[in-house]
């Protein structure tokens, strides 16, 4: 019985969450909230420490609006990120961080995107 209170509960929460645009997102730094875009950019840093891939969701790098990180460790869960979701619109579920002034969702589960 709990588990299926905490399922429904976990579930009510997730449908009253935030959702904004990858130009919103600045906004809402610390906020845990979904970014949806499409991806028109992407680069997997392989010989970077932590070996990260970004997705820039609606406008280009280095004029980039919106990131979403996927360090090196989770990259297999997401399969070639940077060529499997170029050109799509995905949504990503996470806390809105900034880093150098931009805004970002770092994805550690596959469970957090929705292409």
């Amino acid at each position: 019985m709990f588990k299926f209170l905490f399922s429904i509960t976990v579930s009510t929460l997730l449908l009253f969450c935030a959702e904004y645009s990858a130009e919103e997102a600045g906004e809402h730094i610390g906020e845990e909230a979904t970014v949806c875009g499409v991806v028109v950019s992407s680069h997997y840093a392989k010989s970077s420490k932590g070996e990260p891939t970004f997705l820039n969701l609606d406008i280009a790098y280095p004029e980039h609006i919106f990131t979403v990180l996927i360090w090196g460790e989770d990259r297999d869960q997401f399969k070639k990120p940077e060529v499997r979701y170029k050109n799509q619109r995905i949504c990503v579920h996470g806390e809105i961080s900034s880093y150098k002034g931009f805004p970002q969702i770092i994805l550690y589960s596959k469970k957090q995107l929705n292409p």
